[in-house]
């Protein structure tokens, strides 16, 4: 992306995130908490969403989606919405008041520094929000997929770690196709995360999905 793009230049200094109060919630490693808590994660398209909709459907297991909440979290009239428009101006919302996501994901990943201050507005109300599913459910296991597993620091809220990965350039070529992005852009959205190295590392399972779907889906039954 090139600095000619019509969004509003950024603010020399950064204003503090909107606090948002910390859950009443008992964490997963809690007494009240003894459940087996899948936390699903990976780099940017490399099959998470595939294997949590296995596991949703070909397993009847809960999922909690961490993407979810974080769209809830700048939904219209969202106090998290009106921090980001003030800070970058009323250009970054739609006719109908809703986040122009395009605009937004051009800034933050061409300014790490912008993509920092707006994850600290929405992680926590994400954090908050599993912890509340989580306290409410009766299930004996969960699935939280939440892509930022470990750049969040929400690895305290699973009992155990699942990795979905794949070569760099299948993850490319998936992102390119998938987002509608250039080679450029979609690297900027991988170089922001972990690198999938790192979060295999830290992982109790990784499944690797270089093939087909349907060998992603053997591993997962050899494993279930």
């Amino acid at each position: 992306m090139n600095e000619t793009n019509s969004y509003p230049p950024l603010p020399h200094s950064p204003t503090p995130p909107l606090p948002i109060p910390h859950s009443p919630f008992p964490t997963p490693h809690s007494p009240l908490m003894a459940k087996r808590i899948i936390g699903l994660t990976g780099g940017i398209a490399t099959g998470k969403t595939t294997v949590a909709n296995y596991l949703a459907s070909g397993c009847n297991l809960p999922i909690l989606d961490a993407d979810i909440y974080a769209r809830d979290a700048v939904s219209v009239g969202s106090p998290i919405l009106s921090a980001i428009a003030q800070r970058y101006g009323e250009q970054i919302l739609l006719a109908d008041g809703s986040l122009n996501r395009q605009m937004l994901g051009e800034m933050i990943f061409n300014h790490p520094e912008e993509r920092l201050w707006v994850e600290a507005l929405i992680h926590p109300y994400v954090r908050d929000r599993i912890q509340q599913e989580i306290a409410a459910s009766s299930a004996p296991t969960l699935v939280l997929v939440i892509p930022l597993l470990f750049e969040a620091g929400m690895t305290d809220l699973v009992t155990e770690i699942w990795v979905v990965r794949c070569s760099e350039e299948q993850q490319l070529q998936r992102l390119i196709q998938r987002n509608h992005l250039s080679r450029k852009e979609a690297l900027a959205r991988i170089l922001s995360q972990l690198p999938i190295e790192e979060k295999a590392e830290r992982a109790d399972l990784v499944l690797d999905n270089t093939s087909t779907i349907e060998e992603l889906l053997k591993k997962m039954d050899a494993v279930l």
